[in-house]
C-alpha cells in the first residue's frame, strides 16, 4: 500500500516554536491512525528554529519524520470568500492539497466550503463566528487545525453546526490556524452559493 505523507505547518517567530503540543498530538493521532505506528515523535527534536524572523516551518511525515524545511512567512491576504458545496475528505492534513487548492475560484481570495449542508472550514483556515456572546466553530471541520483545537480546549471556541443561512445572524467572522493563530477578519465579503 503507497503511504500518503502528511504535513505539520508550525509557526516559528523569533526562534520560538509555537503550539508544538498541539502539532505533536496531531501527527502521532495520525500515524496511529493511519499507520497503525504506536512510536510517540516530540517534532520540537528536528526543528532547528531560525532564531530572527517569522517562519513556517513545514514537517512531511508518515511513520517517521522525512524532511524539515523554514520557509519565511507572509499571510494571504483576504478580503473575499465565496461559500462552495463539495463532498471533499481532509480529515488528515496530507502535503498533496491539489484537491483543495481546485476549489479555489479566481474572483474570490478563499472559499468557505460547505459539506452536507453545513459550513466546515477555508482552504487554509479552521472558521468561527461571533453570535454576541461566544465564538461558535463548526461542529465537523474539514480537519481538525491545531489553533482550534487549543482554542475549544481552552473554551474559548463552542463547536455548534453552522448553516450558509445563519451567517447573517453572526456579528463578526474569524480565520485560524497555526500560523496567524485567531484573527477576527475586518471588511471582509462573503458571498453565498
Amino acid at each position: 500500500m503507497l503511504k500518503k505523507e502528511l504535513l505539520e505547518t508550525i509557526k516559528i517567530e523569533n526562534g520560538k516554536v509555537h503550539n508544538i503540543e498541539w502539532h505533536n498530538r496531531r501527527c502521532n493521532q495520525s500515524r496511529l491512525e493511519l499507520f497503525g505506528e504506536k512510536s510517540v515523535l516530540n517534532l520540537e527534536e528536528f526543528i532547528e528554529p531560525p532564531k530572527k524572523g517569522l517562519y513556517r516551518c513545514r514537517i512531511l511525515y508518515d511513520n517517521e519524520v522525512n524532511s524539515v524545511e523554514y520557509i519565511p512567512y507572509s499571510p494571504k491576504k483576504i478580503t473575499s470568500l465565496k461559500i462552495i458545496q463539495s463532498n471533499i475528505d481532509y480529515k488528515y492534513k496530507y502535503s498533496n492539497r491539489e484537491e483543495l487548492t481546485s476549489l479555489l475560484e479566481n474572483s474570490y481570495d478563499e472559499v468557505i466550503i460547505e459539506k452536507n449542508g453545513f459550513l466546515t472550514d477555508t482552504t487554509i483556515a479552521n472558521i468561527a463566528f461571533y453570535d454576541g456572546k461566544q465564538w461558535v466553530t463548526p461542529l465537523e471541520p474539514l480537519l481538525e487545525g491545531t489553533m482550534r483545537t487549543k482554542l475549544l480546549s481552552e473554551e474559548f471556541l463552542i463547536l455548534k453546526n453552522i448553516k450558509s443561512k445563519d451567517i447573517k445572524s453572526y456579528s463578526h467572522f474569524a480565520l485560524m490556524n497555526a500560523m496567524i493563530g485567531f484573527q477576527i477578519q475586518k471588511s471582509i465579503n462573503i458571498k453565498e452559493k
